[in-house]
């Protein structure tokens, strides 16, 4: 669980980032999970947007994706949301600590 001084850092580091998971029509896929736990791995924090098309709201895309990955949402704005899950065997990303 990340405390509140771990998610303002977080969300300092999102927020630069190119929006790399698009969640459209199709709703939650296979493949939307899969490009999500690569990403994340690879990367540790990964930003995503819900499409208009989208059955569902961002928050519950942030949700369900972060559940099925086991990630944690780190924040969800309009359309947008950021995610993170640490690598362990690799971590890039320092957090404060708690």
């Amino acid at each position: 669980m990340l405390t509140s001084k771990q998610r303002a850092y977080l969300r300092g580091l999102g927020n630069p980032l190119d929006t790399i998971l698009m969640v459209g029509k199709g709703g939650m896929s296979p493949e939307i999970l899969k490009q999500a736990d690569d990403a994340i791995t690879a990367r540790e924090i990964i930003k995503g947007k819900c499409l208009e098309t989208s059955p569902l709201s961002s928050r519950e895309a942030a949700e369900e994706i972060a559940s099925q990955i086991g990630a944690e949402v780190v924040q969800v704005i309009g359309t947008k949301f950021i995610l993170y899950r640490r690598n362990e065997k690799k971590p890039v990303i320092v957090l404060p600590k708690k």
